[in-house]
């Protein structure tokens, strides 16, 4: 074997294990360059959706922090509108789908090939956002102390449980006092004539 790679070498052609390695090399550079160009056009849709949406960006108050719209990098780049929310893209690589992660799982919100729908959606999907946050903020705060219409307010579950610990307390000392009385009559009764004859 020895003898039959170096007369390959000898007569000028690569070793065969040498050519095998250089053909991975090349497949890999190959399959490598295929990724980078998915990843870029990956990228490239997702920047037009989100030039898309730059108005709806542009608009969302400065206080609301909650947004992110950003493009994560990696093998499937994604659009971020949330921590729970973005757009990607399916496994065709041409149909844009909106998803948010919910407790019960991925919730697909919208899917298309065309970019108007998703951005209508994830409008929408923003504006909700805000309205849910404003009805939040401007809530108001009920208190126990007054009901509207002069009406009295029913008590809190802390106050009735409160007033039955009371009263369970109560009950429990009450009854600790009468057998402690008891108990002090009858070791009394041995000792002291005079208690005897009220006792009997």
């Amino acid at each position: 074997m020895n003898e039959a790679w170096d007369a390959g070498r000898e007569a000028g052609r690569p070793a065969p294990l040498a050519e095998a390695m250089r053909q991975v090399r090349n497949d890999l550079a190959d399959r490598d360059d295929v990724v980078v160009e998915l990843r870029e056009a990956y990228r490239t849709r997702l920047e037009l959706v989100a030039a898309e949406l730059a108005d709806v960006i542009a608009d969302v108050p400065e206080d609301h922090q909650v947004f992110d719209f950003a493009i994560s990098s990696g093998s499937q780049p994604r659009l971020w509108i949330d921590a729970v929310a973005h757009v990607g893209l399916a496994r065709d690589r041409r149909t844009y789908r909106f998803v948010r992660d919910t407790r019960a799982g991925r919730v697909v919100m919208a899917e298309s090939a065309e970019i108007k729908p998703i951005v209508d959606t994830v409008t929408r999907y923003v504006a909700e956002r805000i309205v849910e946050r404003q009805r939040n903020l401007d809530a108001p705060v009920q208190t126990l102390s007054a009901a509207p219409d002069g009406e009295s307010a029913a008590p809190a579950p802390e106050t009735r449980s409160s007033g039955a610990e009371f009263l369970s307390s109560l009950a429990l000392f009450a009854m600790g006092s009468i057998v402690g009385a008891v108990v002090v009559l009858a070791l009394l009764r041995d000792r002291v004539p005079e208690l005897q004859n009220l006792l009997q």
